[in-house]
């Protein structure tokens, strides 16, 4: 981060803790929100501007993410808890002093639950993209497909162990919410469908196509417990194709390894966010 955007950032800080930021509805303590976002990093929006002044600073979460714009289009208030970093255990586990449980957030009276969940389940995103950026990154742009054959079948076998958690986290949100309509958000495009941008992202091609392989196993897994257990699943990735961290910074939704805006590496951008706000408002209609 350039000195530039953490002076900004600072800036936003001290704005929120003034005050002096404007967002949507947020419920107070004494009045429930109709709308509760649950969810991880993709879901906080983590150093897009402004700062949330409603969440705890080491949440990261962006008073621009989706549940923010969500809830300013579609006029409900808001109780977002998503946090960066958060997994489905921290929604029953704290996951800091000043983060409790997200699903502290669900009341009787909630009409509408988004659910981001289930890349830092097994710490399968930042291995993934981590692991094979470390690998082939040493290797080389024509080292071909080392990273998938170091891993193999591993993040295949934990997402589909990983489906009982999401199940068991939609079953409960049932239980605390039982009038609420409950999504659970997908994941977007982060790679590019074929080829690769070693510069950007230093990730052969051959190992492009095998973390989407992982990333489609990951939402194919979110839709199918969805779909058991009482939920709506939203899909952000097909719209997202086309706007992966590869594209130029007009086009891209997903911020490449150094991010050129205000948005963490392989996350979304504020256009990413919009992009899944968009996807959230129509599946809530």
């Amino acid at each position: 981060m350039t000195l530039r955007r953490i002076a900004i950032a600072l800036a936003a800080c001290a704005a929120a803790a003034a005050g002096g930021l404007a967002g949507p509805a947020t419920a107070r303590a004494d009045t429930p929100a109709s709308y509760v976002a649950l969810g991880d990093s993709y879901t906080s929006g983590p150093l897009i501007l402004p700062i949330s002044p409603s969440a705890p600073l080491d949440c990261l979460q962006s008073a621009e993410n989706y549940p923010h714009l969500t809830a300013a289009a579609l006029g409900l208030s808001l109780s977002d808890v998503s946090c960066a970093g958060a997994d489905t255990s921290n929604m029953t586990t704290a996951q800091f002093a000043d983060q409790p449980p997200q699903f502290d957030a669900l009341t009787a009276s909630t009409r509408v639950v988004t659910l981001g969940i289930g890349g830092n389940d097994n710490s399968t995103f930042l291995t993934a993209l981590a692991g094979c950026s470390a690998i082939d990154g040493i290797a080389g742009a024509g080292s071909g497909d080392l990273c998938a054959l170091a891993y193999g079948n591993k993040f295949a076998d934990q997402i589909a162990a990983d489906e009982t958690n999401v199940a068991g986290a939609l079953q409960h949100i049932h239980t605390l919410s039982p009038a609420a309509r409950v999504f659970v958000v997908g994941y977007p495009d982060i790679l590019p469908q074929s080829g690769s941008c070693f510069s950007q992202m230093p990730i052969t091609t051959a190992d492009v196509a095998y973390l989407n392989g992982v990333e489609l196993d990951l939402n194919a897994m979110l839709r199918t417990a969805a779909g058991q257990n009482g939920a709506t699943y939203v899909d952000t990735y097909g719209a997202s194709v086309g706007h992966d961290s590869c594209q130029g910074e007009s086009t891209r939704w997903v911020e490449p390894l150094l991010p050129s805006t205000d948005a963490v590496s392989a996350h979304p951008n504020a256009a990413g966010e919009a992009a899944d706000a968009r996807a959230v408002e129509a599946a809530i209609g």
